[in-house]
């Protein structure tokens, strides 16, 4: 059998954990509550709910397993906006798989494996890696596997698009990214904000630069062998 350089494969990969990160990096915590026009909705994406529920869950799932950690008090001020980052990356996702589906993209069972079992050795085993994601993102231990599909689908969106590591290649992943965030017509619950279409994240008022167009700048300083924070 072929056996794949992957060397190769590296620089695409470190790419879409930097993405991965900066998507989930810090932002001003916002309140669940339902809205009135969706009741009970954090978000509709597509036509589709994100329930309050659904995003009350995956926070209550990072704060136990923070809980449980001798340095519980510091991984969760560290991850002090774990509301919002998680409710964009819900959105996100659904952003992603629309980009992926019109790119003919998707992630095949064999790549998340190989996928995550990268991840484990670059981490020091299992529990390396859930420690790594818990501290630096606040993903709880059932929820690495979100980690690992959103990886591998960025990853072969990235080559599939040919982006590359310029000015101009970020610029280019953005916008198509923009563009179908546009086409979801994402409509977001007032209590949490708003969503950007151009910047593809929530928008709370806060100047911030779009999180796809500090890819280059975090992925310099990421070592090739770590999930960068």
């Amino acid at each position: 059998m072929h056996r794949r350089d992957r060397r190769h494969d590296r620089p695409a990969r470190r790419t879409a954990l930097v993405l991965s990160a900066a998507l989930l990096a810090g932002a001003p915590l916002l309140t669940a509550c339902g809205g009135e026009a969706h009741p009970g909705a954090a978000a509709v994406v597509g036509g589709e709910r994100i329930d309050v529920s659904t995003l009350q869950a995956q926070v209550k799932a990072a704060r136990d397993a923070q809980s449980t950690s001798p340095q519980a008090a510091q991984l969760i001020a560290a991850t002090g906006d774990l509301g919002r980052q998680k409710l964009n990356g819900l959105i996100f996702d659904r952003i992603l798989g629309k980009v992926a589906a019109d790119a003919g993209v998707t992630a095949t069972r064999a790549e998340l494996q190989q996928t995550r079992a990268a991840f484990v050795r670059e981490n020091g085993g299992e529990e390396g890696l859930a420690a790594v994601l818990l501290q630096q993102q606040g993903v709880a231990p059932g929820q690495v596997d979100d980690v690992v599909r959103r990886n591998v689908l960025m990853t072969k969106v990235i080559e599939k698009l040919g982006v590359t590591e310029t000015p101009e290649g970020q610029k280019k992943l953005q916008d198509v990214f923009s563009e179908a965030s546009k086409a979801l017509a994402i409509d977001v619950n007032p209590r949490y904000g708003a969503w950007d279409d151009t910047k593809v994240q929530l928008d709370t008022g806060a100047d911030t630069t779009p999180w796809l167009l500090e890819v280059t700048r975090e992925q310099a300083a990421a070592g090739p062998e770590q999930l960068p924070g």
